[in-house]
């Protein structure tokens, strides 16, 4: 199924052209939108921006120039009031390691107005948590799994998650992926989550945004971004220079090579005697980092 934005529809978050710039790095002209009731998957490889930008979404960092705005308003003139319309959960727990869960979230319940504790006791069951346990015994899948605990019990209508399956057995994180698509069912909510984990954006995202490099190449639906590209297989011989020019990637081997290639070039060079299949998201972003041609 293809998904659209309708642009009648007040987006719960719109990122528009933030730019950050480190020696050696530079974020560069990011946007993209998140509508109500949908799930975005923020993939890019280690070092790409993608937790630099959930940070300036934030406002955890400063951007030098671009806006974030949530459910409409401007994040930086309400940013007090729109965090409460926010779960926030990065990948790394960063609480002391010898403090129990409950006196952990004694202290964080009250920066909510809206704190639910009934809530909170049911993600607590549900994840099978016990709040007089000490961090340090927590697995890593149990800290991530509390990380979500605390995201998730005041009411929020975003969630910004930076790989918030990492660490998971495949029943836990197939667990939390379940109730990831139960809380967007309303058309209420949104999910924005980074992962390297392409099995949960089969599983339940809408909508992909891909930054390479601290751009953003694509940000639209699942669907539309795997049928914009074609994996090709071919022999040796067939590697010409009409074809290496069209690859985005290629990886030769002992027999030939395997390729991906824009669909649309795929169409229009009708390359003669190569096979064609369609892509998964994880070959995509491999044979992108086999870049030939660049995909810019």
């Amino acid at each position: 199924m293809a998904y659209t934005l309708d642009p009648e529809v007040t987006p719960l978050l719109q990122v528009g052209h933030l730019v950050k710039r480190y020696q050696g790095f530079t974020l560069d002209d990011v946007s993209f939108r998140l509508d109500p009731g949908y799930i975005m998957g923020f993939i890019g490889r280690n070092g790409a921006g993608k937790t630099t930008t959930l940070k300036l979404i934030m406002g955890l960092v400063k951007a030098d120039a671009g806006t974030v705005a949530v459910c409409g308003q401007d994040f930086r003139a309400h940013e007090l009031a729109l965090k409460q319309q926010i779960g926030f959960a990065l990948g790394e727990t960063p609480f002391y390691p010898r403090t129990r869960l409950g006196a952990i979230t004694s202290v964080y319940r009250r920066f909510y107005e809206k704190w639910d504790d009934a809530a909170y006791g049911r993600l607590l069951r549900r994840f099978d948590l016990d709040p007089a346990k000490k961090v340090e015994q927590l697995s890593a899948g149990m800290k991530v799994k509390y990380s979500l605990a605390l995201a998730l019990s005041h009411g929020a209508r975003l969630l910004i998650l930076d790989e918030p399956t990492s660490g998971l057995d495949p029943v836990s994180r197939d667990e939390v992926l379940d109730f990831f698509q139960e809380l967007i069912e309303d058309g209420t909510r949104s999910i924005l989550f980074s992962t390297h984990i392409t099995s949960d954006l089969d599983k339940c995202a809408d909508f992909l945004t891909y930054i390479v490099d601290g751009r953003i190449v694509a940000s639209q639906s699942k669907d539309d971004f795997i049928a914009s590209y074609r994996l090709v297989r071919g022999r040796r011989g067939q590697l010409d220079q009409a074809a290496r020019t069209a690859l985005v990637g290629v990886k030769e081997h002992q027999f030939g090579f395997t390729g991906l290639i824009r669909a649309d070039d795929w169409t229009r060079l009708g390359l003669v005697g190569l096979e064609s299949a369609t892509p998964t998201v994880e070959d995509i972003m491999v044979y992108r980092g086999h870049g030939l041609a660049g995909d810019e």
